[in-house]
């Protein structure tokens, strides 16, 4: 920490929060959660916990004259055996609506992943500090959006004026579910997930469920999303179902309509789009799962694999060709009695013309350009117009 300001120590607290939907206390902090407790307590699988506490979509947002901002935080990088050292998560400093800076916090925790086995071990390290300054001294609203992609423990906020919680501006909450193509997957920064994208274009909050690996139609992360107030939903379904390969077409409909009348109950009314997966070549007509191919990873090269049969659709096994048929006719069914209720193709988003032009790095996640116009395209057909938030 530098001592050339006369800094003020402000506990981080929820209402400097946005996005995050619990707030833990620990030791030396407080760690932001996008599930809340309840359902951290029924998550069954790593993947999904470390997922839920990495904070896509998470910023402190407040109100101030200062014009140098400190952010001490712990976060938890990931390191995969064999492949090289990955970038450290982005910090982006956004100031009345506008970017402002980007800077990253060195060390913190490394959590070591063998992809060929899962076998995971966490080695503990120190926390790091960011820092923003040059600011206008005339008051200002601050966003500090976190990294997507490192759980991040915030441990002390300091600045050289007084900070108060920025005031609601009144605008609309938009609550988004999907996989890690919504999470983040290898986007240019925070505010540049494609959902984070949208909401800027659509002038709208978000709170980003994208959970990467783990949109499953798991019943706690629907009851999360009822319970949590919102002005728009949205959830994208399909991916996750087919590369885990953990359902069949007879379990996948009901799953479906469980998870829609749970988030109905608590929003009843609230416009919803459901929304159907993106173009992904390997599994159009080839069920999962999905495996690494790590052959090339010594040189930052990760490709994904098919692992299934196109003729094992014949016993049910999931497809996304065969996804996006089931959801329209589901969301066709139920919109007859719930006109709130809306469909999204995502080959309207990311289709084979987008393949062509961009194709998916390891043939599952968008690039950054990707993100970028998959954000510019839901703004469009969602937020305007005709769409089912306009």
């Amino acid at each position: 920490m530098t001592t050339d300001h006369d800094w003020i120590t402000t506990p981080v607290t929820a209402d400097l929060l946005r996005g995050a939907l619990d707030l833990e206390s620990t030791e030396r902090g407080v760690l932001p959660h996008r599930l809340p407790a309840r359902a951290r307590g029924q998550i069954p699988d790593g993947q999904l916990a470390m997922a839920e506490a990495q904070p896509s979509g998470v910023r402190l947002v407040f109100r101030t004259r200062a014009t140098a901002v400190e952010l001490d935080t712990l976060p938890t990088k990931l390191v995969y055996v064999g492949a090289p050292p990955r970038p450290d998560g982005v910090y982006e400093l956004v100031v009345d609506g506008r970017s402002a800076g980007r800077a990253s916090v060195i060390g913190g925790h490394a959590t070591t992943v063998d992809m060929a086995t899962g076998a995971a071990s966490t080695r503990p390290g120190a926390v790091g500090t960011l820092r923003f300054d040059g600011l206008s001294d005339g008051v200002k609203d601050v966003e500090i959006w976190l990294p997507y992609d490192e759980t991040t423990e915030l441990v002390a906020l300091r600045t050289d004026a007084p900070v108060e919680p920025a005031p609601d501006r009144g605008r609309r909450v938009w609550l988004h579910h999907g996989s890690s193509i919504s999470h983040g997957s290898t986007a240019a920064g925070p505010t540049s997930t494609w959902p984070a994208l949208a909401a800027s274009l659509a002038g709208v909050e978000l709170i980003n469920l994208g959970l990467s690996g783990s949109a499953l139609l798991d019943p706690f992360t629907a009851r999360a999303m009822r319970d949590t107030a919102a002005d728009l939903i949205s959830i994208k379904i399909g991916i996750n179902l087919v590369n885990t390969d953990a359902m069949r077409l007879r379990a996948f409909g009901p799953a479906v309509h469980g998870f829609l009348d749970t988030v109905r109950d608590g929003h009843p009314t609230t416009p919803l789009l459901v929304v159907s997966p993106l173009l992904c070549p390997i599994h159009e007509d080839t069920p999962g799962p999905t495996a690494p191919d790590l052959s090339d990873i010594g040189a930052g090269r990760l490709r994904f694999l098919a692992m299934g049969d196109p003729a094992e659709r014949a016993s049910g096994k999931l497809t996304l060709r065969v996804i996006r048929e089931e959801l329209a006719r589901i969301v066709e069914q139920r919109a007859a009695e719930d006109p709130n209720l809306h469909h999204l193709d995502g080959l309207d988003l990311y289709g084979e013309a987008d393949f062509a032009e961009l194709p998916l790095p390891d043939q599952l996640h968008p690039d950054a350009a990707t993100h970028r116009r998959i954000g510019e395209r839901f703004a469009k057909l969602a937020f305007t117009a005709q769409g089912a938030f306009a």
